[in-house]
């Protein structure tokens, strides 16, 4: 885990509210060493005034703990940031526009990058031909990864630089083509290039009073060079904390993960691939597809990763989202506590990430053997619903059963809430709203319950118990937000209804409910080191 170097700096700040289970009236807090020193009322924070050496006003600002995003890209973020982003085209001709301006726009470079394409979501669900591409750049090459970032579209030029592709479809491109393709790509991406990136997204994460990220690489998603250069611009520069995953699997993997510098040869190790580009691995048959997707991983060889795992002391994790996938890990994982023990598996807390498609078994499954569900909740809010992408490819009774956050939650499996950025954007009470309001009732939690997993939750999935949370002694890791009147859930209901009343003794978080506005990011502290402030605060 590269971090920020802590502030020496005694900091106190009075006059908001700190969303503290310490204090759950708390309206002032000191940081002292990068570490929370106090949290309490205005009245006794007098007593600290004299030996601070910066008093932070909060005019009625709210304070909580930094948002840890727990499935990253980082480098394709700021790409996306700083690149071609389709993600709001509302059509194919809108699309090849973006495109023609994009390559106009850009002439020096080796390869023109975009990201975000979602051909299900425009009038006729056509992606755009390889043709079309190729007169919209005018011949040169291009990488356009649809928006799950499993499948992609290339022009002729790229093609050509790309050894064996002789064959490949006129259409999207998925499994071993498009990780030919994107490995091409993003090779052409330099170190000046690809620094410029990491340090966007980084940059935009602090923005939005992320305070941590969990990096998902891997050599088929980008490359050894791309992972420790970003541990090391995160350890050099002030901004937000990274944890690195490393998805190779096997002795191999836990070797390579152990000398990059990852907590976990983990992340994006994929047992299939997307619901979107059709290559999620199910039991039955894709509605719009008359196949069950793709499976790149069996129960034997998640067996054998996790036994290497647990051994070596690190986590191990996988990318699985159909039901077919989420079978092979569960039953992975059971074999390999048969092996190695099932105590010891529980305490190495490996992961599954997106975990989408959930039975009442594998639910149960994750619980029993002591599985973190690094989730996505803005996966339901752009694709959930009656006429979403889910309902297209799964039919409407399968995708009411994805996302079952409240069921993961009953049966006590660990939550870590993520974006999967660029997959969706950073945007972490968006994803809270998501999670509170999904579009299927029965899945919903708490906001409450949303936050923790959002902040705490991706704290204790790195193995931290004692972040996440703002009290005495936990890192000074911090954001304070302009916002509405706090509201308090009632205990027995998951949304309806709401409380003001201070006698609840729970501390109050922003009202999310649909058409409210989300809080605005002022102020964002790592280490007790401040990496944003809001121009003009």
């Amino acid at each position: 885990m590269s971090e920020s170097t802590a502030s020496s700096d005694t900091v106190l700040l009075r006059g908001g509210e700190v969303h503290s289970p310490a204090d759950p009236f708390a309206t002032a807090m000191v940081v002292e060493r990068g570490q929370i020193a106090w949290v309490g009322s205005e009245g006794a924070a007098d007593a600290f005034a004299e030996g601070v050496e910066e008093v932070i006003d909060l005019d009625g600002a709210l304070v909580t703990p930094a948002f840890t995003d727990a499935h990253v890209h980082t480098t394709s973020t700021g790409l996306a940031l700083t690149g071609l982003d389709l993600s709001g085209a509302p059509s194919l001709e809108a699309a090849l526009a973006l495109v023609r301006e994009f390559a106009s726009a850009r002439p020096g470079d080796r390869v023109l990058l975009g990201h975000g394409w979602d051909a299900s979501r425009w009038p006729g669900g056509r992606p755009p031909t390889r043709a079309e591409l190729d007169e919209a750049t005018g011949g040169r090459p291009l990488y356009l990864s649809r928006i799950d970032v499993h499948s992609a579209v290339v022009t002729t030029a790229l093609l050509d630089l790309v050894p064996g592709s002789n064959g490949f479809v006129d259409g999207p491109l998925t499994r071993d083509a498009h990780h030919a393709v994107r490995a091409t790509a993003l090779g052409a991406v330099g170190p000046a290039q690809r620094t410029e990136a990491q340090r966007a997204a980084l940059a935009h994460a602090a923005s939005l009073g992320i305070g941590s990220v969990h990096e998902c690489a891997g050599p088929e998603i980008s490359s050894e060079d791309d992972f420790t250069g970003l541990l090391r611009l995160a350890a050099e520069e002030p901004g937000p904390r990274v944890v690195g995953y490393w998805a190779e699997r096997g002795d191999e993997g836990v070797a390579k993960a152990r000398a990059l510098g990852a907590v976990g040869a983990a992340g994006d190790l994929f047992v299939d691939g997307s619901l979107g580009s059709h290559t999620a691995c199910l039991h039955e048959p894709y509605a719009d597809a008359g196949h069950t997707g793709t499976a790149y991983l069996d129960a034997a060889a998640v067996a054998a990763h996790v036994v290497a795992c647990t051994e070596a002391g690190l986590q191990a994790g996988f990318h699985a989202i159909g039901d077919a996938a989420m079978t092979a890990v569960v039953e992975g994982v059971r074999a390999a506590a048969e092996k190695a023990g099932l105590a010891r598996v529980r305490a190495a807390r490996h992961r599954v990430e997106h975990a989408e498609m959930l039975t009442p078994d594998t639910v149960a499954a994750l619980a029993e053997l002591g599985l973190t569900a690094s989730v996505q909740p803005a996966f339901d809010a752009l694709w959930g619903g009656e006429d979403g992408m889910y309902a297209q490819r799964l039919g409407a009774e399968r995708a009411r059963t994805l996302n079952p956050f409240a069921a993961l939650l009953r049966a006590g499996v660990p939550l870590a809430f993520g974006s999967d950025s660029p997959v969706t954007p950073l945007d972490p009470w968006g994803t809270v709203r998501a999670a509170a309001f999904h579009r299927t009732p029965e899945h919903r939690v708490s906001v409450r319950a949303a936050f923790t997993a959002h902040t705490r939750g991706g704290w204790r999935a790195v193995g931290r118990d004692d972040a996440g949370v703002l009290v005495p002694g936990a890192p000074a890791d911090y954001a304070v937000w302009r916002t509405e009147e706090l509201v308090v859930q009632a205990p027995d209901d998951r949304v309806a209804r709401w409380s003001t009343d201070p006698r609840s003794g729970t501390p109050g978080l922003p009202d999310l409910s649909p058409g409210a506005d989300l809080p605005v990011c002022l102020r964002t502290v790592v280490g007790g080191r401040t990496v944003f402030v809001r121009p003009g605060e």
